[in-house]
């Protein structure tokens, strides 16, 4: 039978004003033979919902504060405790096979954080009004899917019978027939830009014999998503190759992974390794959003919607101090290495961000900042960070840390 082995599929939302709704996603679930748990986040001031596996006062009662803490009377406040709530609720419950969740900005709010919260792998939907905007508040970096209500969730009509009966059937196919168990090979993490790839992809080769390599795209989403899986204890080593992430920190770019970069390895001491891939530029993303305040620098349009910054030498020096300062407080074995042939492929002699002093800046300062122990150690190389012999150089310095 779909969902065994005593797993469920959650049917969740705001009862007192989706109940029809979320009757009708739970029973298109429940005829596939997926045994189906519907969860009542409501708000307001009610009793039980009729017909609601757990009601919203259960749910509530996991707050840290108590049901007390969510049915304030103030929207605003009950709705931001009762996603906490929920988070709690559901962590704590062992039989999860799936969610679907049904809301308009406020049922999104609630259910969002804990779908986030779940493992990833774990199949989670979320039917909404606000799924056709920005949706990385809500995202984060899980693989919470998000599905446009077109219509708003506010009774069943041909539109929306069709949007939500597609999400249910998507959820029962998902918990009858789960993904096989990841094989046994030990993950390790690589973080990659267009401009590092062929370094990337090389290092992936030859790791993928022994390791299952999962690679990043550290467009600021990468880096945390990647750094969220080695606190979750799902990575078991890091190259961290292209931590160009930093740039954008620094320089106001849209690629930021925020001032936590890093932080994750002085709590999880994973093998490190670590490079200087992409600081070499900024993004932005078409050249009319630059700042102003860049107007005189030098760039390079990678296409309409991208536009790379080179960063300068006092740019440098402060993204180099800023990955220092967290290289020293790793807990594991590092190993960070120096191209000194350039850190991309736009950063070598004859290309449009080739700049020998950026460089030597950027390099100069890790070496000064970076408190070198026999766990701890900085390595020169004099190739280029695409170059054949520098993905060798990351292999051997990944052999070294994880031995």
């Amino acid at each position: 039978m779909a969902g065994g082995n005593g797993r469920v599929a959650y049917v969740v939302g705001t009862f007192d004003t989706k109940g029809a709704e979320l009757r009708y996603a739970a029973e298109l679930v429940a005829a596939t033979g997926t045994p189906v748990r519907t969860v009542d986040v409501s708000t307001g001031e009610h009793g039980e919902t009729a017909g609601v596996d757990v009601p919203a006062a259960r749910v509530a009662a996991a707050h840290p504060g108590g049901a007390g803490a969510v049915f304030t009377g103030d929207r605003g406040t009950a709705v931001s405790a009762m996603a906490v709530a929920f988070e709690h609720f559901l962590t704590g419950c062992g039989d999860v096979a799936g969610v679907l969740g049904l809301g308009g900005s406020g049922g999104t709010a609630i259910v969002a954080p804990a779908l986030r919260a779940l493992p990833v792998g774990v199949p989670k939907l979320l039917v909404s009004t606000v799924a056709a905007g920005d949706v990385a508040p809500y995202v984060g970096v899980s693989d919470l899917a998000m599905m446009h209500s077109v219509t708003d969730v506010a009774g069943l009509n041909r539109i929306s019978r069709q949007v939500i009966g597609n999400a249910a059937h998507a959820l029962a196919g998902m918990v009858a027939h789960p993904v096989p168990p990841a094989e046994d090979r030990p993950a390790v993490a690589l973080t990659m830009f267009g401009v590092t790839t062929p370094c990337v992809t090389a290092v992936a080769e030859r790791l993928a014999a022994d390791h299952d390599p999962l690679v990043f795209h550290a467009v600021g989403t990468g880096g945390r998503a990647m750094e969220a899986l080695v606190g979750d204890g799902l990575v078991d080593a890091v190259l961290d190759i292209t931590t160009t992430e930093v740039c954008d920190l620094v320089a106001g770019g849209v690629f930021s992974a925020g001032p936590d970069r890093l932080d994750v390895f002085a709590r999880k001491a994973v093998p490190y390794v670590g490079s200087c891939g992409a600081l070499d530029m900024v993004n932005f993303g078409a050249r009319s959003t630059v700042p102003d305040r860049y107007a005189d620098r030098l760039f390079y349009q990678h296409n309409e919607q991208v536009t790379l910054m080179r960063t300068s030498p006092e740019e440098c020096r402060e993204i180099a101090g800023f990955i220092a300062a967290k290289l020293n407080a790793f807990a594991g074995p590092v190993r960070f290495l120096l191209p000194e042939g350039g850190v991309s492929a736009l950063d070598a002699p004859g290309q449009p961000f080739w700049d020998p002093e950026a460089d030597r800046v950027l390099f100069e300062t890790l070496e000064a900042r970076v408190v070198q122990t026999a766990d701890r150690r900085l390595v020169r190389s004099p190739h280029n960070v695409n170059d054949p012999e520098f993905a060798a150089a990351l292999v051997a310095a990944f052999q070294e840390v994880s031995a």
